[in-house]
């Protein structure tokens, strides 16, 4: 009886904060000095039409590529945590021969080609307009989870996983050096030609960026996948 009420009381104040955040809210207008700033300077300083790419790659890349560091860490944590034992094993193969459904197998086949060319064009476009290397990689793990359910038997190769999310991890601080010799500091994209902004070949090393993002998020992510199909 006790414990009802503690949750009634809880979800109660719960509700009464989301009511007084809701209706307090009114929408702005304008935009704030800061956000005013970055979204007409971008442009005119990266050469780049996704405002939010560019905040991400350039004005804050350490951050970004911290925030990558954090993901390999997990990806590392996970492989630990999840290491096949011998005991388990005859266990996991005859969970891994049994067949996926017809639905999923068709589905699979139809949708798996689909999934990895968006993947790839969200990751390549990501300075155009709404994506980038983080939710390309993510596609490209969400296209990985699918092939791995449709084939439980199947195995990725984590350790050429592995040495290509590592790879990706370091071109993008070699280009982040390149940035602090050739243009104005750590991972500043300017020293390659921004282009004109909208068009394919533009934003300095924004894209390549981008790519390398993509590459090493789905590739960890990936290898995350399958370790819990382990």
């Amino acid at each position: 009886m006790i414990y009802r009420v503690s949750v009634l009381v809880a979800v109660t104040l719960f509700a009464l904060i989301f009511i007084r955040l809701t209706g307090g809210y009114t929408e702005r207008l304008a935009l704030r000095a800061l956000a005013e700033y970055y979204v007409s300077r971008a442009p005119l300083e990266l050469g780049v039409s996704n405002i939010v790419t560019g905040i991400l790659i350039a004005y804050r890349g350490f951050d970004t590529l911290g925030e990558v560091a954090v993901l390999f860490m997990v990806a590392a944590s996970v492989g630990l945590l999840l290491r096949k034992d011998d005991a388990g094993f005859k266990e996991a193969e005859e969970r891994r021969r049994r067949p996926a459904s017809e639905i999923v197998m068709t589905g699979s086949q139809v949708l798996l080609p689909v999934i990895l060319t968006f993947g790839a064009y969200v990751i390549v476009n990501g300075h155009l307009s709404a994506g980038g290397g983080f939710q390309g990689g993510a596609i490209v793990a969400s296209g990985v989870m699918l092939l791995l359910l449709a084939d439980p038997g199947a195995r990725l190769n984590a350790a050429a996983l592995s040495v290509i999310e590592s790879l990706a991890g370091i071109t993008y601080v070699a280009i982040g050096i390149l940035g602090l010799i050739l243009a104005g500091g750590f991972l500043d994209p300017r020293f390659l030609p921004p282009g004109e902004a909208g068009t394919f070949l533009s934003a300095g090393a924004i894209p390549l960026v981008s790519a390398l993002l993509g590459i090493k998020v789905g590739a960890e992510l990936s290898v995350i996948i399958n370790r819990f199909g382990r």
